[in-house]
């Protein structure tokens, strides 16, 4: 397979990985009530418990997903 195929493939899994993070990371801000915050502020205006808080759930959230 020439070079530049395989890089592109690899970076369009890369892409629907990260889009798949920020999506859930938009749904979970949702989910707690702070969607305007990041919204008006970004993510860096939140608290380190309230981005760990986030970051626990999408984890959990992959987890599943990789054994479903």
């Amino acid at each position: 397979m020439p070079k530049q195929q395989k890089s592109s493939r690899m970076k369009s899994r890369k892409d629907s990985e990260n889009d798949l993070i920020e999506n859930l990371k938009m749904e979970i801000a949702a989910e707690l009530g702070i969607i305007e915050q990041v919204n008006d502020n970004g993510w860096a205006s939140l608290s380190p418990r309230l981005s760990g808080k986030i970051g626990g759930i999408i984890s959990q959230r992959l987890k599943k997903i990789k054994t479903k």
